[in-house]
């Protein structure tokens, strides 16, 4: 499948503020970073860093013992997956969000969306980022629109706030919404393996659409179907306060712990 989506990453290679380039090469946030280089916990070329300084390519630095370099320069991508597209980094599977982002360096999603779903998804070369934003104990949250193929009913709204048997278990209480005649949106804490069909499916209805809109303090926005852009500066700094106290064990995603 040819990709058309442009490639925009580019190796930098001017000077750049430290705590910004503490962000990016992630590290912490660059509010955090500031606090690190505040307590002289960081070093550029052997000397102690000062605030507001700026660093440039081959420049020796480190936090602590640690050496931070471009190499290991963070990417967080906001992804509009199109409906069809399959989250898996097996390249022989033509239609996988792998081959269909083409992203020249090696990026993976955080958090999978189904085939027959669309919408955000976050990508990364992070995988402390993905370990700490997925592992459904850490509770964050997740935003859908869905469409459905019967009217959206009080009570159908309230047994799907309060919570449904699928899969030998009870999905979490959670927020839902009614939008329009046969919408709703509703806000996750946990992902079990097509986890809103399933409900809807328990339910007597049967899920026509389903957009992912936001995860944690990322949102799809007006991202067009297909495309992709990096994360904001203030969108990164957000993201690291939202997890910077969550478990950062491996994420593992079997049987039932799947996104959407």
């Amino acid at each position: 499948m040819g990709n058309k989506m442009s490639r925009e990453f580019i190796q930098k290679s001017e000077p750049v503020r430290l705590n910004k380039f503490l962000s990016e090469s992630g590290v912490c946030s660059r509010r955090e970073a500031d606090k690190l280089i505040e307590s002289g916990s960081v070093s550029v070329d052997g000397v102690r860093a000062q605030m507001g300084m700026k660093v440039s390519p081959g420049q020796d630095v480190r936090v602590g013992k640690r050496k931070v370099g471009r190499m290991d320069e963070m990417v967080v991508l906001a992804v509009n997956k199109p409906r069809g597209i399959v989250c898996t980094e097996d390249r022989r599977e033509r239609k996988s969000i792998v081959r269909f982002l083409d992203y020249p360096i090696r990026v993976t999603y955080a958090g999978r969306l189904d085939k027959d779903s669309r919408g955000l998804l976050l990508m990364t070369n992070n995988g402390d980022i993905i370990n700490k934003m997925m592992r459904a104990g850490n509770s964050h949250e997740k935003e859908y629109k869905v469409t459905v193929d019967r009217e959206v009913t009080d009570e159908f709204l309230a047994r799907m706030s309060q919570g449904v048997r699928i899969l030998d278990t009870v999905t979490r209480p959670c927020e839902v919404q009614k939008i329009g005649k046969f919408t709703f949106s509703i806000i996750l804490t946990q992902g079990l393996n097509r986890q809103i069909r399933r409900m809807c499916e328990a339910l007597g209805y049967e899920v026509r659409d389903l957009v992912r809109v936001r995860v944690m303090n990322i949102r799809l926005g007006n991202l067009k179907d297909g495309a992709y852009r990096r994360l904001s500066d203030e969108e990164l700094d957000e993201l690291y306060e939202l997890i910077k106290d969550s478990s950062n064990a491996p994420y593992k995603a079997p049987g039932r712990e799947e996104e959407e």
